[in-house]
């Protein structure tokens, strides 16, 4: 076993709701144990500049570039994360001086792994200099250069959650804009992909009629009726059927069928594709799951649980219901790349990403100045 490190994980991913930071302590193999969490959301004022550094990002060929307003972004982007880690470490009860290492996901921009293109926005020298603790961050680019996809990221996280719950064939799913999953065989062999939308296409449905930023405990979908021809014909994409490693960006899927829906209805139907894509991604695993445990945000979208119960083999079963933290997970497992990182051990592989081999990723930044 390796020494055990403390680790913060800040992760803003595809989400543009604002940053999740958790601690915990791990020697990034088995040994995991949570500390805190915290969830800091972003005004509209932030989002609409988000939204904005996603536009003008968009015909990058040059992940370092930064064209329109993305320079200016991503320092505001790095100056908050540096407030809410001061301000997390407080509230925790952690010293800067005995903070190991922080993973520093930064904010998605573009994700084209067929082009080998990833970028994230956010400065990991500028953190861990306002910070002083080392940060290690860029953690996909490594991965897309190896020909890998550059993501899921999380899945040797999963790996190192199930191994302590002692059930067969578990699939680990993550609803955030995009949704993912990790099956965990049972010799430790990772297979994990991207299953297609999360909450992404639901939301913006929503936020772009409505005042509201989702919807919320999926009441609307509850209260809509389903396109069956609408969602047939989305699950005909060929995406669906690709065996993977396979990995997607948040805006991969424009909506332009829906347009007449009442909200209600437009909310079921685009609710209904996410649960029954990832229904879809069981039959492309090596094993049918038994358990899917739940995570991310979507989880609290009750209409969405239902639905998938509905369309999957296996038990469904929330995050919170085998005692972990569903909000908490997919920075925790940052914090644990970061660990992994640092002790030189790889971070994707070939069942989760395609690269050739197992790959370490990350950049580690250290205070130019010494704590």
């Amino acid at each position: 076993m390796g020494k055990i490190k403390r680790a913060l994980g800040l992760m803003s991913g595809t989400s543009m709701d604002g940053i999740d930071v958790a601690a915990i302590e791990t020697d990034g193999l088995t040994c995991v144990q949570r500390v805190g969490f915290e969830s800091y959301s972003y005004g509209a004022d932030f989002r609409e500049k988000l939204l904005q550094a996603v536009d003008d990002a968009h015909n990058l060929v040059d992940r370092n570039a930064r064209p329109g307003c993305l320079a200016v972004v991503e320092t505001e982007l790095t100056r908050r994360h540096a407030e809410i880690v001061r301000a997390f470490l407080l509230a925790i009860g952690w010293r800067v001086d005995t903070t190991d290492v922080v993973g520093f996901h930064g904010q998605t921009l573009l994700h084209r792994p067929e082009a080998g293109l990833t970028v994230q926005i956010g400065d990991g020298q500028a953190l861990t200099d306002a910070t002083q603790i080392p940060v290690v961050y860029d953690l996909r680019a490594a991965d897309v250069v190896a020909g890998g996809q550059g993501a899921p990221l999380a899945p040797v996280f999963h790996r190192a959650l199930v191994s302590s719950l002692k059930r067969p064939s578990i699939a680990v799913v993550n609803i955030g804009g995009v949704a993912n999953i990790t099956w965990v065989g049972s010799g430790e062999e990772l297979i994990s992909f991207d299953t297609g939308p999360g909450n992404a296409l639901i939301d913006d449905w929503v936020s772009g009629r409505t005042d509201a930023s989702c919807d919320l405990e999926g009441k609307l979908a509850e209260a809509g009726q389903v396109d069956r021809k609408f969602v047939d014909a989305f699950l005909a994409h060929p995406y669906f059927s690709r065996i993977p490693p396979k990995s997607l960006d948040r805006n991969a899927w424009v909506v332009d069928g829906l347009q007449g829906r009442s909200l209600a209805d437009g909310a079921a139907t685009l609710t209904a594709c996410t649960a029954e894509t990832i229904a879809k991604a069981g039959s492309l695993l090596a094993k049918p799951p038994e358990t899917w445990i739940v995570c991310g945000g979507g989880r609290k979208n009750k209409t969405l649980m239902a639905m998938l119960a509905s369309v999957v083999d296996g038990e469904i079963k929330s995050a919170e219901d085998v005692g972990w933290n569903g909000d908490s997970v997919e920075a925790e497992a940052w914090a644990y790349l970061a660990v992994r990182s640092v002790e030189g051990l790889p971070i994707t592989f070939p069942g989760t990403t395609g690269v050739s081999a197992p790959e370490k990723g990350g950049i580690l930044c250290r205070p130019a100045v010494a704590r």
